[in-house]
């Protein structure tokens, strides 16, 4: 088996996941200090699977005896705007699965079936992945703003409640 072209493309996954997880995390940072808990935590808790994911691509490179590269594959996006941070993410998620499915045949062409069912493993969760956003998109779409004021309201009442009773 020539493990190369399994290496390069589980390199290029790892690159990949690496944009996702910093950008993801970047989109974290801004909702959460606009007040968007829902759609922050959504952020913060995709970059953590796709941080495992990234585990699962590196321990798979070294069982195979390549090199991992931690080269993120993009820069971060300076996004502000909520609608915008889903369209980027719903584009970023259904591009890996798109890559995802072709890597697994090339992995699959290259007798590595191991690779190909790790790539097809992990498509699934990037389809999640893919629904979560849609979903908070198209409420945003549906609702406009006041899906987003709810959730800044929701967190005022819970600060509000943790906040200590005035003397």
């Amino acid at each position: 088996m020539d493990r190369s072209k399994s290496i390069e493309l589980l390199n290029k996954a790892v690159g990949d996941e690496l944009s996702a997880v910093h950008q993801y995390m970047y989109f974290h940072f801004i909702l959460d200090d606009l007040g968007y808990d829902l759609l922050a935590n959504i952020f913060k808790r995709t970059a953590i699977e796709e941080m495992m994911h990234i585990e699962r691509f590196a321990e798979r490179i070294l069982f195979l005896s390549g090199d991992i590269e931690m080269k993120a594959s993009l820069e971060v996006v300076k996004e502000k705007d909520p609608e915008k941070m889903l369209k980027w993410a719903m584009d970023s998620e259904e591009g890996a699965i798109v890559d995802y499915n072709k890597w697994a045949m090339e992995c699959a062409n290259a007798s590595d079936s191991m690779s190909k069912q790790l790539f097809e493993s992990i498509i699934a969760d990037e389809e999640r992945h893919f629904d979560q956003y849609d979903t908070e998109y198209q409420n945003l779409k549906k609702f406009g703003d006041r899906y987003l004021a709810q959730q800044a309201m929701e967190r005022s009442k819970t600060v509000g409640g943790m906040m200590p009773p005035a003397n």
